[in-house]
């Protein structure tokens, strides 16, 4: 290609041609419909229970137009901008972020308080001021990212950035339950692993796309396994140890959790070789057991999950009025604000902003509206798996892969901690637990999903030579073992 041809492609794609995006405004509406109507119902519910006059109107309207408004913004950038990427995520998004903030108007507002310029923000106020930063993050992202260049050419930078980002969480950070999870900086606090879960991501893309027919291609046996040589087994237990370090050093279940099993998905995708998830299992349960003999921690979350009404009243107790919360809601749920009721004061579920929030759902909106909510996050595995799917290259598609597992397979953990179907631990439900890193991170993931559906983004790189088809999981055929 000349340079002359360069400049003219170049040119051609700085010009920016607004375009239609008719059914994510459809989608759009409907969300907006939907959360009218479930805020309305709220706010019926609060003032019957406040004892005043009945009012068709919704619980709090100035933060609900607020919140739309942003939506419609986002839209209207992606629209301008004339990007040709998935029209569905956003709305998905959308109403799960709407069901938190909803949430959080039902909650008691003292349970987050923050002052600000002199002003004082309860729960929900919060909340919506980092829904809104998620909306921007998630706009900005999909609108400005047009290269994935440098993602791919900076992998190792990437991984010493989260290795790095953890250390600072060992020397610095706070303990919340038991584990080092929070650095403080002035009022702000987060969480750095949600952010390292994105950069793990990146890492294992480029690395997996660069030495997939390596890895494809066993030359050693470990017993029934067929296995490749040695060094290229040396990341994959770099990752294991990275695990396994995170419950020791931090006592994070959740994140332990959610990083290996990302880790273990991607690689199946990517070589399609039941083998290595067979050893990665088999080494993660060592290291549970070993973990479950040594910290205190560990074996406490264990032994809660399997029979939390030996201390009902003391570490089983979330667990045990979680299930009670399930229940009580049945079917159809008593409806938003009229369940968790009051014990001694106080809400039955310590914590139930960040880490039961599918519980006070669950009382509230049934059997029924916990499937709807666990359906949307369906709908955000499909709609990625299907960007992975169409990606141009063995990057673009392990990166789309995975950034759409670390939001399904985190939206699982919690939701099957809730429901008792495996240990607590301690993520956050994406887009609707109350905290600003989730929002950001999750922005970021789901920004990054709608820039790689644009099917006007730039070319990928030249492919390398031979013998680096895309596996079958990615839309083309796996190439078998030598």
């Amino acid at each position: 290609m000349t340079a002359a041809t360069g400049l003219r492609r170049s040119a051609a794609a700085s010009r920016i041609r607004p375009r239609a995006r008719r059914r994510e405004s459809g989608l759009l509406v409907l969300v907006a419909v939907v959360l009218v109507l479930g805020s309305v119902s709220l706010g019926v519910t609060q003032r019957q229970l406040a004892g005043q006059p009945l009012a068709w109107l919704p619980a709090d309207a100035g933060q609900l137009a607020i919140y739309l408004g942003a939506l419609v913004a986002a839209h209207l950038t992606l629209v301008l901008a004339g990007r040709r990427s998935d029209q569905v995520l956003l709305p998905t998004i959308g109403l799960l972020g709407g069901i938190s903030l909803l949430l959080m108007e039902r909650l008691p507002q003292s349970l987050v308080t923050q002052s600000l310029a002199g002003r004082n923000f309860g729960l929900a106020s919060i909340q919506l001021g980092w829904l809104l930063l998620a909306i921007a993050v998630i706009t900005a992202t999909a609108v400005m990212v047009r290269s994935d260049a440098w993602l791919r050419r900076y992998k190792y930078t990437w991984a010493a950035a989260g290795i790095a980002l953890l250390l600072l969480t060992f020397l610095f950070g706070n303990e919340v339950n038991g584990a080092l999870l929070t650095i403080e900086v002035g009022p702000f606090s987060g969480q750095p692993t949600e952010l390292i879960k994105v950069i793990l991501v990146i890492f294992l893309a480029g690395y997996l796309s660069d030495f997939r027919p390596l890895l494809v291609s066993a030359s050693m046996r470990l017993g029934p396994l067929r296995l490749p040589p040695v060094p290229y087994l040396l990341p994959m237990l770099a990752m294991w140890a990275m695990a396994l370090g995170i419950v020791v050093i931090q006592r994070d279940l959740g994140a332990a959790l959610l990083f290996f099993a990302v880790f273990l998905a991607l690689v199946y995708i990517a070589t399609a070789r039941a083998s290595y998830v067979v050893l990665g299992l088999l080494m993660f349960v060592a290291g549970s057991l070993i973990a479950y003999q040594l910290f205190g921690t560990v074996r406490d979350r264990v032994d809660i999950w399997v029979n939390p009404f030996i201390d009902a009243s003391g570490k089983g107790y979330q667990v045990v009025q979680s299930l009670y919360a399930f229940g009580r809601g049945g079917i159809l749920g008593t409806g938003l604000g009229a369940g968790l009721p009051l014990v001694a004061g106080r809400l039955p579920i310590p914590a139930i902003h960040t880490d039961f929030p599918l519980a006070a759902l669950g009382e509230e909106l049934g059997l029924l509206g916990v499937l709807a909510i666990l359906g949307l996050y369906l709908v955000v595995i499909e709609r990625g798996l299907r960007v992975a799917a169409s990606a141009a290259d063995d990057f673009r598609a392990l990166l789309a892969a995975g950034l759409t597992l670390v939001v399904g397979v985190q939206a699982f953990i919690i939701a099957a901690g809730n429901l008792k179907l495996i240990p607590l631990t301690g993520v956050t439900l994406p887009f609707i637990s109350y905290g600003g890193s989730s929002l950001l991170a999750n922005g970021v993931v789901v920004g990054l999903l709608l820039a790689l559906s644009d099917r006007g983004v730039e070319a990928p790189p030249p492919p390398r030579p031979a013998g680096s088809r895309r596996p079958a999981f990615l839309g083309g055929p796996a190439r078998g073992a030598r």
